[in-house]
C-alpha cells in the first residue's frame, strides 16, 4: 500500500499482535469507564438515602435488594455475649477491627447485625479489644449495607474459639449459625449520632469514580501510542530505482 512516497508494508503477525493487544487495551479502558458509572451510580444511591425516611425493620424482611444505603432504624437488645470482630479495617493507616453486634428484634426470633464502628488491634493479634455494651432495650438507627463475600481474605475462616469471634467477611449465614438463631440479610452501620458505637466515617467507596476515569484515559493512550508505533515501524519510504 502506497501513500505519496511512503510505502506501508506490515507482516501478518505483527498485524495480528497488534490487534489483539489494541482490542484487550481498548476493552480494559471501558472497563474502567463503566466502573466508573457503577461508582457514580452507588453515591447517588449513598446521597439518596440520607434524605429517606428510616424504614423499620423486622423479621419478616428477607431481601435488601434496592434498600443499599438506606437509612433504617430496629428495636431490640444487644446480644453483648456474642459479637464479632471484622479483621483487617484500617482507619487513618492503623489496623484493626469493626465491631459487629447482633441486635436481637423486639418482635421475632431474628436479630440485625449492628456495624458498631472501627476499633484498633491493640498490642496484640492475641488480645482482642474490650468491646463491652449493655443489653437493654433500645432503637437503632443507620444505613443498610448488603454485605457481599467477595473481596480478599487472608486465607480460610478459621473456627470460633470463644467469642468475640474473629473474622474476615460477613457471611450472614454462616454468622447466623454461630449464632444459633437467624439473621436479616444486612448489616446495619450504626449512625455516628448513636451511643455504643466507635469510630463511625462510613463511605461507600474506598476510591471515587475520577480514579476510575484516569485509569481509563491510560488504557486508551497506551492504544493510541501501540497504533502510531505500529503505523511508524511499518511505514517505509519507496526505493526508487
Amino acid at each position: 500500500m502506497h501513500f505519496g512516497s511512503l510505502e506501508f508494508s506490515p507482516g501478518r503477525w505483527p498485524t495480528v499482535i497488534t490487534l489483539v493487544v489494541f482490542g484487550l487495551l481498548l476493552s480494559l479502558g471501558f472497563w474502567q469507564l463503566d466502573r466508573a458509572a457503577e461508582k457514580r451510580a452507588l453515591l447517588a444511591q449513598y446521597h439518596a438515602g440520607a434524605g429517606a425516611a428510616p424504614l423499620r425493620l423486622d423479621a419478616k424482611l428477607h431481601s435488601v435488594e434496592g434498600l443499599q444505603y438506606q437509612l433504617a432504624s430496629a428495636t431490640g437488645s444487644y446480644d453483648a455475649a456474642h459479637q464479632f470482630l471484622l479483621d483487617n479495617r484500617t482507619h487513618n493507616g492503623v489496623a484493626g477491627y469493626q465491631v459487629l453486634t447482633p441486635l436481637r428484634l423486639k418482635r421475632g426470633a431474628a436479630a440485625v447485625l449492628v456495624n458498631r464502628g472501627w476499633v484498633p488491634l491493640g498490642t496484640s493479634r492475641e488480645v482482642l479489644p474490650p468491646i463491652p455494651v449493655d443489653g437493654t432495650e433500645r432503637t437503632v438507627t443507620g444505613r443498610i449495607k448488603q454485605p457481599s463475600l467477595k473481596g480478599f481474605t487472608l486465607g480460610e475462616e478459621q473456627p470460633r474459639r470463644g467469642w468475640p469471634y474473629r473474622i474476615q467477611r460477613t457471611d450472614i449465614d454462616r454468622l447466623a449459625n454461630e449464632l444459633g438463631y437467624p439473621l436479616l440479610p444486612l448489616e446495619l452501620l450504626l449512625n455516628p449520632d448513636q451511643p455504643d458505637g466507635y469510630v463511625r466515617e462510613w463511605h461507600p467507596l474506598t476510591f471515587g469514580p475520577e480514579r476510575n476515569v484516569g485509569y481509563a484515559v491510560q488504557w486508551f493512550s497506551m492504544a493510541a501510542v501501540l497504533v502510531i508505533i505500529y503505523l511508524a515501524v511499518n511505514l517505509q519510504k519507496k526505493v526508487t530505482s
